[in-house]
């Protein structure tokens, strides 16, 4: 087994999600993920903990998405009850084909994402991560060879995140105590919103992994403008290019995409809470350095920001605020690092990427 496996093994036991003796972990795996697998039940026996292995296959996904109704799609209550009794859940990505379900019908998505919102839910109040195997798929997606992204994977995963946590944690100080934030790119992306009262997060590698990001959540009714997502958006194994939303009273009023726009069509449409925005994030780990077509990594790039339309993050909102509700969330990204800046209650806190307390920042 590559010692790189074993490595990231002990990041996702050790950091990640801590497990400790006794904990019932549920790990979901991919079939071609299964040398992590295999890595994270050694550490799992040395911490003295139960584990339960459950592949995933998108096979399998597609198969019963394409044949079932719509109508009957529904919650599988099995799983939610196993859930139940679960301390801690490891999400492991990795794909031999990531448009294995590109051809399912955008409703029949919508439809499982709302019977599975319980499901969502109940995993997001466990110790939990979702991380990446760098599989042959992604790579390919990412137009690199499986060895480079090999590389790009373990390089972004396996360091000290420490030191990440106490970079990052001088843009969580900014927001934190931030009224407004206005986002600026270029003559496509003029955004402003509130973050009065709401909380921001530091994603040193625990909940993702990797991590690299810093995020919050808006509020709901806050959001004013356009913006102009010129990274594109994979959904369900479709590209979908230059999505453009634009917002009156926090709702998105028009959208457009220059390529799949029933996709996102079909995001929009899944409740009324999707067309709002909840979590704005921004990019900080460096070690991202480009554009791999996967949002675990994308949206950590250090000259990026990132918007969520749907579910709001409970953690990013303390009790008594206005928290947005939907089945889904799905992130997409701005460049930031060209004629673009993020302003924070009127004083420019990051101008074509480089932060304030960044070297070679240009107020």
């Amino acid at each position: 087994m590559d010692p790189r496996v074993r490595d990231h093994a002990e990041v996702i036991a050790d950091h990640s999600v801590s497990i400790e003796k006794g904990d019932r972990v549920e790990i979901l795996a991919p079939t071609v993920a299964e040398d992590l697998a295999v890595a994270l039940y050694e550490k799992i026996g040395e911490c003295g903990a139960k584990p339960s292995l459950s592949m995933r296959s998108p096979r399998a996904k597609r198969a019963f998405l394409r044949s079932c109704d719509a109508d009957d799609i529904d919650l599988p209550d099995h799983s939610l009850a196993a859930l139940e009794e679960t301390d801690v859940v490891i999400i492991i990505k990795g794909s031999e084909n990531t448009a294995e379900t590109s051809d399912v019908p955008t409703e029949k998505v919508a439809a499982q994402a709302r019977a599975h919102a319980p499901i969502q839910q109940e995993r997001m109040g466990k110790r939990w991560v979702g991380t990446q195997f760098p599989a042959s798929g992604d790579a390919q997606l990412a137009e690199m060879s499986t060895e480079a992204y090999e590389e790009f994977v373990y390089g972004a995963v396996n360091k000290d995140w420490d030191q990440q946590r106490k970079h990052q944690q001088q843009m969580v100080e900014i927001l934190d105590s931030a009224d407004e934030v206005r986002i600026v790119s270029g003559d496509t992306t003029d955004l402003t919103m509130s973050v009065s009262g709401m909380k921001t997060v530091n994603d040193y590698g625990e909940k993702n992994l990797p991590g690299g990001e810093v995020f919050t959540a808006p509020v709901p009714d806050s959001v004013e403008g356009e913006v102009l997502f010129d990274k594109p958006l994979v959904r369900q194994g479709s590209i979908v290019e230059n999505v453009w939303l634009e917002f009156e009273d926090g709702e998105v009023v028009d959208f457009s995409a220059e390529k799949n726009e029933e996709v996102l069509a079909g995001v929009l449409d899944t409740d009324e809470g999707a067309r709002r925005l909840g979590e704005l994030g921004i990019g900080m780990n460096r070690d991202i350095d480009r554009f791999t077509y996967n949002m675990l990594f994308d949206e950590k790039m250090g000259d990026t920001i990132h918007l969520a339309v749907g579910k709001a993050i409970e953690q990013t909102v303390p009790e008594g605020q206005p928290l947005n509700e939907s089945a889904t969330h799905i992130d997409m990204i701005v460049d930031m690092s060209e004629d673009s800046f993020i302003e924070v209650d009127g004083e420019i806190v990051q101008r074509n990427g480089t932060f304030r307390f960044e070297d070679g920042f240009e107020g």
